[in-house]
């Protein structure tokens, strides 16, 4: 009965049932008089043997050895990966999103590996560490001093540093500067460490940033100086140069200065980071680098992965902010998860041009580098406000007060007109009404306005940046007017959409009989605003928690 129920159970398998068939008669007839127990054991070996091979029926013809495999090897036999164009065009594509600004895959790396490793090897340092000095400066988010290491070997290795208690924006300062140490170094101020303060009575949570002591002049109090832009050469050359004082060498120095701004500003940028609150007073002298850099990153938003993006809130001094306000429509919601922020960036980052926010407050930096009677506050309000009343057109402006100039005016004039006029056309492109069009940092380095040999020798790193963005410039921006035509244009007017500014305009426009077009717009634009309210207080309410835990988990503590 046992052989029977065997050989039904293989006889579906091709070749198997013969096979089988024949073993059985080849038995010799003394195999009846074997001891029963051998007799069950050699019985049991064979159905075993049989039902692996039954298993095998799954298997590829060469295990099996069922005969089709004679006929598949007849058949065209692919070794490699065959490449078509399609297939090109489309890896091509994937890598272009992967790493268009702010980076899908330099983003993973950075916040997956890079993070994660620095975390293991960066040094610690506690409150007890270091011994407070000299204050350096106070603002509306924390107090900076001048600082030295406690123990006397660490203090005469690290040298001086600079530290900062912060009590509100701490966290998110302390990760932009993390981030801005692996990604772009060289753009802000040398950034140790950072960690939360364990909480006390009475006392709410406080966050301590160090960075490496490299100078205390910022942008603002040099140029308050008469002697400005002089002072400023001594410190990029450490010298002065062998010229006579003059137009020409002035527009050198401030050229320089702009050149290193801007190379600044692009590392900010490409990583993903908008700082928000560009002006003289967060830009910083490196003495030993003798370069400028930006500082204060507490008002930074990192649209890679959304820190510190809330749509309905603004960080900025009015003085120097873009007439937008807001670096982002406040009609995109509340970040997502990290890992979703991160792979859906690019697409934000060309339909907003964040970036764009702080151009604009660099280009009010250059207006003042070249006019001194703009670099007091009362004058930048009164020139603010000038602007506004021209529509944010310079030309307009110019038209307005350069026939009754004053020297100061017209020397600045004269600065800016100097090889045919480069300067204003650069500060113009920069200073404009809508972001879309301003220029970006990497299009303002390929302005003819830095063709020229600067003040300071450019590494050559720079020289190659500077030649890959004059060669690439113009084909790139062909292909961004091109993208923003097809993806990024949210409004009427050819020149690409409405600014927060004209839509609050819209938004608050009463019912009038001779503009019904009009009003159905703005009817349009409220219920809008309502309905994205809504959406965003609930995605607010459902993320507050795990934003929570998400800060607590990267921001060491206090032992």
């Amino acid at each position: 009965m046992a052989s029977t129920s065997l050989g039904l159970s293989t006889s579906f398998l091709p070749g198997h049932d013969t096979r089988l068939r024949r073993r059985r008669r080849a038995a010799p007839a003394a195999a009846a008089s074997f001891r029963p127990v051998v007799a069950s054991a050699e019985l049991g070996a064979e159905v075993g043997r049989q039902l692996v091979e039954a298993v095998g029926v799954g298997l590829p013809c060469t295990v099996m050895a069922c005969g089709d495999v004679i006929y598949r090897s007849t058949l065209p036999h692919n070794d490699g990966l065959t490449i078509t164009a399609p297939g090109v065009a489309l890896a091509f594509a994937a890598a272009s999103y992967l790493w268009a600004t702010p980076g899908v895959a330099p983003g993973f790396f950075d916040m997956f590996v890079l993070a994660f490793a620095e975390r293991l090897f960066r040094p610690t340092f506690r409150k007890d560490d270091f011994v407070p000095g000299k204050k350096l400066g106070e603002g509306a988010f924390g107090v900076v001093y001048k600082a030295s290491l406690a123990d006397p070997k660490a203090a005469e290795k690290q040298g001086d540093v600079v530290v900062k208690k912060a009590t509100e924006y701490g966290a998110v300062e302390i990760w932009m500067n993390e981030r801005v140490r692996r990604a772009c170094a060289s753009s802000c101020a040398d950034f140790l460490y950072g960690f939360r303060e364990s909480k006390t009575k009475g006392k709410g949570e406080e966050y301590w940033l160090i960075w490496r002591y490299e100078g205390e002049d910022t942008l603002s109090a040099l140029m308050q100086s008469k002697e400005f832009p002089y002072n400023v050469e001594t410190k990029i050359l450490g010298n002065v140069q062998d010229l006579p004082k003059g137009i020409a060498r002035e527009n050198k120095i401030v050229q320089t200065v702009m050149g290193q701004l801007l190379f600044a500003l692009d590392g900010l940028h490409s990583t993903g980071i908008v700082h928000r609150d560009i002006k003289p007073q967060n830009v910083i002298f490196s003495e030993e680098s003798r370069t400028f850099k930006i500082i204060d990153l507490g008002a930074a938003a990192d649209l890679r992965v959304g820190i510190n993006y809330i749509p309905k809130e603004f960080l900025l001094d009015p003085r120097y902010a873009a007439p937008e306000q807001y670096i982002m429509s406040t009609q995109t919601p509340s970040a997502p998860s990290a890992p979703v922020a991160t792979a859906l960036s690019p697409v934000l980052w060309q339909l907003n041009l964040p970036d764009r926010f702080d151009i604009y407050s660099l280009g009010l930096i250059y207006l003042q580098m070249a006019f001194p009677a703009l670099r007091t506050d009362s004058s930048l309000i009164q020139f603010n406000r000038q602007l506004k009343r021209c529509n944010y057109d310079l030309e307009a402006w110019r038209n307005l007060v350069e026939p009754r100039a004053t020297p100061d005016l017209r020397r600045g004039f004269d600065i800016l007109d100097l090889d045919g006029g480069i300067g204003w056309e650069l500060l113009t492109s920069m200073v404009r009404y809508k972001a879309r069009q301003r220029t970006s940092a990497k299009a303002a380095l390929a302005h003819p306005y830095f063709n020229s040999e600067g003040l300071l020798g450019l590494s050559v790193m720079q020289n190659l940046r500077l030649q890959l963005f004059r060669a690439t410039q113009k084909d790139y921006s062909e292909a961004a007017r091109w993208i923003i035509g097809l993806m990024a244009k949210s409004g009427t007017e050819e020149g690409g959409g409405f600014t927060e500014a004209q839509l609050q305009e819209l938004r608050e426009i009463k019912p009038k009989k001779d503009s019904a077009q009009r009003n159905v717009l703005a009817s349009m634009l409220r219920v809008q605003r309502k309905i994205v309210r809504t959406i965003s207080e609930s995605m607010d309410e459902l993320t507050s928690q795990r934003k929570s835990i998400w800060w607590s988990r990267w921001i060491p503590r206090e032992e």
